[in-house]
């Protein structure tokens, strides 16, 4: 059986705005030796899988700096310090970039975002029925594009690999499965 790793000790090594980096140093339970393994801290993601009352889904265009490309992607963003509600960042977030608003909203799974590297999670939540109710919020690093999609056309876009951003298509993964009756929201 696969036994948790025993922490010795943490050095921090910087503070990078949107994330720190830590040096864990822990025991192998298998063979009792050191190793030291690199983390990333962040603060916790949210997607949103905004439906309109025609089954469409809110969607946007985005530049993504990481890969140097444009993404078709879910609404989300970064839980703010402040923030321990993702639902709430998930509203936010919808109405900022996209002006939608929507009801019924309500978190409809959770993930590791990356769980070798990173402590953070993402968490999906589905709001219904949305409209246009609010003008655009961009940040100034923003420059987004709201596209609304059939939700029919989805599973195709996603296996055309239209969709490059692996939190989104996880996302998507859990509608389907609320969809299907098989996942609980």
């Amino acid at each position: 059986m696969i036994q948790p790793w025993k922490t010795i000790r943490s050095a921090p090594l910087g503070d990078y705005r949107i994330f720190k980096l830590r040096s864990d140093f822990k025991i192998s339970p298998r063979t009792g030796k050191e190793h030291d393994f690199f983390v990333l801290d962040s603060v916790n993601w949210v997607n949103v899988v905004a439906v309109t009352p025609d089954q469409k889904l809110v969607m946007v265009e985005q530049y993504r700096h990481g890969s140097n490309t444009v993404e078709l992607e879910i609404p989300g963003g970064m839980m703010d310090a402040h923030e321990a509600d993702p639902v709430a960042t998930a509203v936010r977030e919808l109405r900022e970039e996209t002006g939608y608003e929507g009801e019924n909203a309500r978190l409809l799974g959770t993930i590791h975002s990356n769980p070798a590297i990173l402590s953070n999670r993402t968490f999906t939540v589905l709001i219904e029925n949305c409209h246009p109710r609010h003008g655009v919020e961009f940040d100034s690093g923003e420059d987004i594009l709201t596209k609304l999609i059939p939700v029919t056309e989805i599973p195709k876009i996603v296996a055309d690999e239209k969709i490059g951003h692996s939190l989104v298509v996880v996302a998507l993964y859990h509608f389907e499965l609320w969809q299907r009756g098989i996942k609980q929201a």
